[in-house]
């Protein structure tokens, strides 16, 4: 056999010995292993590109987009491109062209959706707020400029305009007269009124507006101290600190009580969101977390009052929930997260997820891949929301109204959507964004699915979500916590707080209640002053000062 090789522009002509042909043999292997070899790292090169392209999407949405989820409805957007594309309105017969005729459609759709998307102005003035009459006249003296005859009022005209003055202070003085016997010579005298913090000069409102003000509000206290000054009150940062301090070891007692009353509950929500703290000696901040478990029953008819209780750690172990959680049984509603398996590992507590998470993996892919309608992260999306949809129409509905509305309704459309995972996953590469996103509700059908069974248990975790909002909006402010005391001083706080929002409970009223009487309240019934406990006392006050403010 005589073969020709061409080398570098140079032909070599010669027999082939076996032994040559094997050699050629292994060259071609190695270079078709070279070949294999490089696609495959070119395949893993593009799989981590669109990866981190998903990842930096997500964080630009994050930084800069919108919080919302919600898919665009590509119907409206139809709408308005066909009536971009609409004829213009014929003009009149006249031959003057009228005003109808110069409004397009286009323009009327622009209006109808601003007119949806404005917002009712303020027209009516609460009758509850004390008013001030200001009386404008041309005439102080009731006399006719022009002749000086007497003026007769006919009438009036009075328009109302809602002004605003910054709070005020004040120093309530405590005056305890002493009083001498002259018979027995005793001298008698009153009891010092107790005071929130021994010894301190602020009163229940003015600590009540500092709590609220950081922890509600989301105002650090060197920016409430800025804002004392300017009416004229000098207050240190630090003096702040230490009301902080007093106040949460004042309300210690009642966030150990709403723990129990969480606790109580046959589910309950968690999540957590990492906090900064300062960590001292090394001039830089350490990640803890908080915490959150929330009791809210009322999308399943249930009255009970709805409670959140914070905790604070210093790290995300796992330990931290176990030993947050110990002694509760029942239903745990919370994301995939590793830390909460050991919970779940005796029976004692039932694992339920949420579909928020699965559901926003797809959405993030969904928005990368630019809104486009019909990929396999857009069919996710509208097969997870026709679930939606049917416990948009069953919340407030009793448990077992709820659990047989789901097995008629909901069973079918969640078993369909495991099939089309299942076919989906198949077409996928193992390392694709796509492929993850379902990999993970795969992986956690179980607990995704637990909600069907159950009229208690929500689809998602989004009440636990909705507790922290408090934490994230308040630490892009203060940004760090001082230490891991005021860690554990904000969640108490945060539990009270966000206890009075679930309630619709004034959360100033209320701190300024329970600091009121709390130092002297018998520990044993500390239940008592719970905020659903004190509603009733706290809305006679509102009534009753509202009443005052009128008759002023």
């Amino acid at each position: 056999m005589t073969v020709k090789v061409l080398y570098r522009s140079t032909i070599f002509t010669g027999k082939v010995t076996p032994m040559s042909s094997e050699i050629l043999l292994q060259k071609i292997d190695t270079l078709t292993q070279g070949v294999v070899q490089r696609d495959l790292e070119l395949r893993t090169l593009r799989l981590t590109i669109e990866k981190l392209k998903i990842e930096l999407s997500y964080l630009k949405r994050m930084r800069y987009g919108r919080a919302s989820e919600k898919m665009d409805n590509p119907d409206s957007q139809l709408e308005l491109l066909g009536a971009a594309l609409a004829p213009m309105q014929p003009a009149a017969e006249s031959g003057v062209e009228s005003k109808d005729a110069k409004v397009t459609d286009i323009e009327d759709a622009r209006k109808k959706r601003k007119a949806k998307t404005t917002r009712p102005t303020l027209r009516h003035l609460p009758e509850h707020l004390p008013r001030e009459d200001v009386i404008h006249t041309d005439s102080p003296n009731c006399t006719c400029s022009a002749c000086g005859a007497g003026l007769r009022q006919i009438g009036q005209d009075v328009s109302e305009v809602l002004e605003y003055e910054p709070g005020s202070f004040k120093v309530i003085r405590h005056i305890r007269p002493k009083f001498a016997c002259v018979g027995c010579n005793t001298i008698t005298q009153a009891s010092a009124p107790s005071r929130p913090i021994e010894r301190g000069l602020a009163g229940t409102g003015l600590l009540a507006h500092v709590l609220v003000g950081k922890y509600c509000d989301h105002l650090p206290l060197y920016r409430q101290s800025q804002i004392y000054a300017r009416e004229g009150v000098e207050i240190d940062r630090s003096t702040m600190v230490d009301w902080v301090a007093g106040c949460a070891t004042l309300l210690q007692p009642l966030a150990g009580a709403i723990r129990s009353y969480v606790m109580n509950a046959n589910k309950i929500h968690t999540d957590d969101t990492p906090v900064p703290v300062l960590s001292p000696g090394r001039g830089k901040t350490k990640t803890a977390r908080l915490w959150v478990y929330a009791r809210d029953d009322r999308p399943c008819g249930d009255t009970s009052p709805p409670a959140v209780w914070f905790q604070y750690s210093p790290n995300r172990k796992g330990e931290n929930p176990l030993r947050h959680l110990a002694g509760f049984t029942g239903v745990l509603q919370a994301d995939a997260y590793a830390g909460y398996d050991r919970l779940f590992a005796d029976g004692q507590i039932v694992e339920a997820a949420c579909w928020a998470h699965a559901r926003r993996k797809h959405y993030e892919i969904h928005e990368r891949q630019g809104a486009v309608p019909g990929t396999l992260a857009h069919q996710a999306l509208e097969r997870i929301g026709a679930l939606y949809a049917i416990e948009k129409e069953i919340r407030g509905k009793p448990a077992d109204e709820r659990c047989q509305q789901r097995q008629r309704r909901s069973r079918p459309l969640l078993d369909e959507l495991h099939r089309w995972l299942n076919n989906a996953l198949g077409h996928l590469s193992a390392k694709s964004p796509m492929a993850l996103a379902i990999g993970y509700s795969l992986s956690n059908w179980r607990a995704l699915s637990r909600y069907v069974d159950d009229g208690h248990i929500e689809m998602d975790n989004n009440a636990a979500e909705r507790a922290l909002r408090c934490v994230v909006l308040g630490r892009k402010n203060y940004l760090h916590f001082g230490s891991d005391a005021g860690g554990e001083r904000a969640a108490v706080i945060y539990s009270l707080i966000g206890s009075c929002k679930l309630n619709g409970i004034d959360p100033y009223a209320y701190l300024r209640y329970v600091l009121g009487c709390i130092a002297e309240h018998r520990i044993d019934r500390i239940a008592e002053l719970l905020p659903w406990a004190v509603a009733d006392k706290l809305n006679a006050r509102w009534q009753s000062a509202q009443e005052l403010a009128l008759a002023a």
